[in-house]
């Protein structure tokens, strides 16, 4: 019986790791669990946080999954640790292998910005991370409180979302950055509103595309990645009432799911 890759995240912003480990392990089941009843994370205690991660998480396992990602930078910076001593499957986060990616990419200036929410700024996750693989380099943040409600109300273009974004990145446009990490995984919804304001000299990340292939490299260690035929049946769970999630969902991994199974489901602790 197939193993599923269990994602969670505060709301629909971990569709973005979704969607890629669907386009690089397309054998691959997936349990994905958005709060969106609580969402955003952002502005809540990183303890909070930390307690509702763990809620999550030891729901998930009741799925049997044979890997956890928390696809959302808040979480992550506030209970990778606490959650990859408690269960007994791999756990990855989405601040490493976003921080991997800025510095590969990273062009000649050395100045790497990052955008998220206040809990994952606050927590000066990203700039340590940058600073453990590359002392040199010069980290410039910024959060953004208002993209993620942005985003949950499915607004990522048109002139007023434009003009939020902009005002926000405002203090930014003037520093000499060539890349700009968007450190919470919904921000990529508004990825070319954000590259309209930033222009087209800086780079944007999204730690996405490098998580999965994380993913990838551990199963294939472990000698846990699918290789039969099945048709993989994904399940996503959201813990508020709306309609938009599903909405979402099915508009951003649509290619990804039409040759699979789907199941759509509120779920209850």
């Amino acid at each position: 019986m197939q193993q599923a890759i269990a994602i969670m995240d505060s709301g629909v912003g971990g569709l973005t790791v979704a969607r890629e480990v669907m386009r690089q392990l397309p054998r691959e089941q997936i349990v994905y669990f958005g709060d969106t009843a609580r969402t955003p994370y952002g502005p809540r205690d990183l303890q909070e946080v930390r307690a509702f991660t763990e809620q999550i998480v030891d729901y998930l396992m009741t799925f049997n999954p044979k890997m956890i990602v928390l696809a959302c930078n808040t979480a992550t910076a506030a209970a990778l640790d606490t959650i990859a001593a408690k269960v007994d499957v791999p756990v990855v986060g989405v601040i490493h292998p976003g921080a991997r990616a800025a510095i590969s990419k990273a062009s000649s200036s050395g100045i790497i910005g990052v955008i998220g929410t206040k809990g994952t700024i606050d927590s000066g996750a990203y700039a340590h991370a940058l600073k453990q693989i590359s002392p040199f380099v010069n980290v410039v943040s910024r959060a953004c409180p208002p993209f993620v409600p942005l985003v949950e109300q499915g607004h990522f273009s048109g002139r007023a979302t434009y003009e939020i974004v902009k005002n926000e990145l405002l203090p930014l446009r003037s520093m000499p950055l060539d890349s700009l990490i968007l450190g919470c995984t919904h921000y990529p919804f508004l990825a070319d509103t954000i590259q309209r304001v930033m222009g087209p000299s800086v780079t944007l990340i999204s730690s996405a595309e490098e998580t999965a292939r994380e993913v990838s490299t551990l199963l294939y260690e472990k000698g846990q990645l699918e290789t039969g035929d099945a048709v993989p049946e994904h399940r996503f769970l959201h813990s508020g009432q709306s309609d938009m999630f599903e909405k979402i969902a099915q508009k951003w991994l649509a290619e990804y799911i039409a040759r699979t199974k789907a199941v759509w489901q509120v779920a209850s602790f």
